[in-house]
């Protein structure tokens, strides 16, 4: 199943490290450390092989994918030798990385996304293609009118406003040219009523919010466990300092919002009440791609016997995130193939902020993912044999 995974922010961190391990992992460079899809609970029939996915995407930033891949080498976030083996590699995908549109309608704009997606499934013969996003953190969305229906909001985008945050043009565009869409992001992308109605429309899949790498992933593990045990949790606090360009978009204060709001979000539904404590996002520009985060836990035992929990979590985000983007686009790929529609909430291990979720504990969510994925590989067998 020849799939395309096309990549909004094909330039960034992220975009880069998935490309690069994707194409390691075709020429059998590496080892799938990190792709859960790997796991003998996970692989199977159903998932498009590393060797069938082909990748392009937008990015305003013109700087080459290799100089992207070398610098992220410098800073130790992938290795070296890869990137000086890949160097084909990653020229052949350099090829299919187009400027982000500006300037005109978000119809033309949108127009001109989904003619660069059409052309892109013609000149690799694509079964399909799933649209990633792993772009910069947007402020939360102003509400508009044409949020609420898809023809007021197709409307809505032939005029001056900018009706939908970039995330929501770019899954706009992705509905519209028939692909599944992912936000690994805390934006908006697809959630919003319009947005969600053309998706049911067309017939698609789509997943997010914003992918749990760190200290959010603790947190999912940690907080069911003070729910389990009926362990009274006083005060949450962290403390998050980040680099590289991640880092500075979070600078902004309205991106910060954006992205504590979706952190947050894990304990009040994991304890059924919010703690005290909130936690803190700040932007230190040494640490480059890497990250560091401080949690201290006060809770409460038997009699009220006052106890704490505090941990440390340092990791590259980059290397965590990218293994995940690749997992998302098989796993979501193969959602589509098997008529899957609408919002993939069995999806919600990869997300901090997972739509259309009903629960935060990765226990359960993992559960939930591994029977979602066994059903698509009953199906995929299923098709086959009576293919045969």
């Amino acid at each position: 199943m020849r799939t395309g995974v096309w990549l909004v922010g094909a330039r960034g961190s992220v975009a880069t490290t998935s490309i690069v391990g994707a194409r390691a992992l075709q020429s059998n460079l590496t080892a799938p450390t990190g792709c859960v899809t790997e796991l003998p609970q996970l692989s199977g029939p159903a998932l498009p092989a590393f060797t069938d996915l082909v990748f392009g995407g937008h990015d305003p930033v013109l700087t080459p994918l290799a100089k992207r891949a070398e610098a992220l080498a410098t800073a130790g976030v992938v290795p070296g030798r890869l990137v000086a083996a890949l160097a084909d590699d990653l020229a052949e995908v350099e090829q299919e990385i187009r400027p982000a549109p500006t300037g005109g309608t978000q119809a033309e704009r949108v127009a001109t996304v989904v003619a660069d997606l059409d052309a892109f499934r013609r000149r690799h013969h694509l079964d399909r293609i799933v649209m990633v996003n792993v772009s910069a953190t947007e402020p939360q969305v102003t509400p508009h009118p044409g949020h609420a229906d898809p023809a007021r909001l197709a409307e809505a985008l032939h005029g001056d406003d900018e009706v939908l945050p970039p995330s929501s043009l770019y899954a706009y565009a992705a509905f519209t040219a028939g692909c599944p869409y992912v936000d690994f992001t805390p934006s908006t992308g697809a959630r919003l009523p319009a947005l969600a109605a053309l998706a049911a429309e067309r017939g698609l899949p789509y997943a997010g919010h914003d992918g749990k790498t760190g200290e959010t992933l603790v947190k999912s593990v940690l907080a069911p466990m003070f729910a389990m045990r009926n362990l009274q949790v006083r005060s949450w606090s962290g403390m998050n300092l980040l680099g590289g360009g991640d880092g500075a978009n979070l600078a902004e204060p309205a991106a910060n919002a954006a992205k504590v709001e979706s952190k947050q979000r894990v304990l009040a539904e994991t304890l059924g009440y919010q703690p005290q404590g909130d936690t803190r996002i700040d932007y230190v520009e040494e640490l480059g791609d890497f990250k560091t985060a401080w949690d201290l836990v006060t809770f409460a035992g038997f009699l009220g016997a006052g106890m704490r929990l505090e941990f440390t979590w340092h990791g590259c985000d980059s290397a965590l995130a990218a293994p995940l983007v690749l997992d998302l686009a098989r796993i979501t790929a193969a959602a589509h193939a098997a008529g899957h529609v609408g919002p993939l909430a069995d999806l919600a291990f990869f997300f901090k902020d997972p739509v259309g979720a009903s629960t935060h504990s990765l226990a359960e969510q993992w559960v939930r993912l591994r029977e979602f994925v066994t059903g698509l590989h009953a199906t995929a067998g299923g098709a086959d044999a009576q293919a045969r």
